[in-house]
């Protein structure tokens, strides 16, 4: 085009938004990757006018000052799998990156070396994304091994939590594993918390990557702790959206071989793990079978989404 020829101004698109918090969407309804919907997402599980008191899940005196939901901590253990476009399964999570003690949003891929991790944002994980399809959910474990290994928190921290203590062996039955970590990550999402808000943007981005029923399917695997409340409340903000809450799937016991890998709580085992998994049929669920008698069936989240919004909820407050 000649330097002399007329040109026509573009307007900027504004992004479509959802719920009572304007959560900004794409034209699909999943949530966009944006700075903004982190900001809202920390807005969203410091507030207590939308979900409050014994709705906010069990925990200490101080867990919920300045701390998330209950249900965060199941959400931000989760991961996803999608199908490549050359076919290779992709195992995308929430991953620590030792050097900084921070976490992002990271894909694995098998190469021909070996698994390898990168970054969901960097143009090599775009490029993996880009024209896969998803396959589906893996709850995150609460038994065996954190994804920050070697890290020594002091008791303040995360109002004495702390992760080391939740670095558990994979064959232990006790309280650990991803959940766990990020119940102590989740304690602080004060702006000034460095930490919190590496979790708050890399969760932002890998819900971004596998779409609007997943956060709330994970939110669906408990009927105790709030989670119920707490999902309808995500609804009403705008988080998720009412459609991808109560889809209807029934979640499928993870293998026993399956689940050794998973609670190791590392990107390249999970990439293994969940290669062995039957995806088809798809978007499929995959619970650990000790918990799955307490899944959330579409029937009832539609009876609670139906209660939480007879209740006249308000919008939520702005976080402090």
């Amino acid at each position: 085009m000649p330097d002399n020829a007329p040109t026509t101004p573009t307007t900027p698109t504004t992004p479509p938004t959802r719920g009572s918090l304007a959560f900004l969407t794409g034209p699909g309804g999943d949530l966009l990757n944006a700075a903004a919907n982190v900001n809202l997402l920390r807005q969203l599980w410091l507030d207590r006018t939308l979900i409050s008191g014994d709705d906010l899940g069990p925990g200490d005196p101080g867990d919920f000052d300045n701390g998330a939901w209950h249900s965060s901590c199941h959400l931000l253990g989760a991961g996803g799998v999608r199908k490549a476009a050359d076919g290779r399964v992709l195992w995308l999570e929430v991953s620590h990156y030792g050097p900084r003690d921070e976490y992002y949003a990271s894909v694995t891929a098998r190469e021909k070396a070996g698994p390898r991790t990168v970054p969901l944002d960097s143009a090599e994980g775009r490029d993996l994304v880009e024209g896969s399809s998803l396959l589906g959910f893996v709850e995150g474990n609460s038994t065996g091994r954190t994804s920050a290994r070697q890290v020594f928190d002091p008791p303040d921290r995360f109002n004495l939590w702390r992760r080391q203590d939740c670095d558990q062996p994979a064959a232990s039955d006790l309280d650990g594993g991803k959940v766990w970590e990020h119940w102590c990550t989740l304690r602080d999402l004060r702006p000034s918390n460095r930490l919190a808000l590496s979790v708050l943007t890399a969760y932002v981005s890998l819900v971004a990557a596998l779409g609007d029923r997943f956060a709330a399917t994970v939110a669906r695997g408990r009927r105790d702790y709030g989670h119920p409340k707490q999902l309808a409340a995500m609804a009403h903000a705008g988080f998720v959206g009412p459609d991808a809450a109560n889809w209807d799937v029934t979640p499928t016991a993870v293998p026993a071989a399956a689940e050794k890998l998973l609670l190791e709580a590392d990107p390249a085992r999970a990439l293994e793990a969940v290669e062995k998994l039957d995806w088809a049929g798809g978007p499929r669920y995959y619970m650990f079978a000790r918990k799955l008698a307490s899944w959330s069936p579409a029937k009832a989240v539609k009876a609670d989404l139906k209660a939480f919004a007879a209740a006249g909820r308000p919008a939520a407050r702005p976080a402090p």
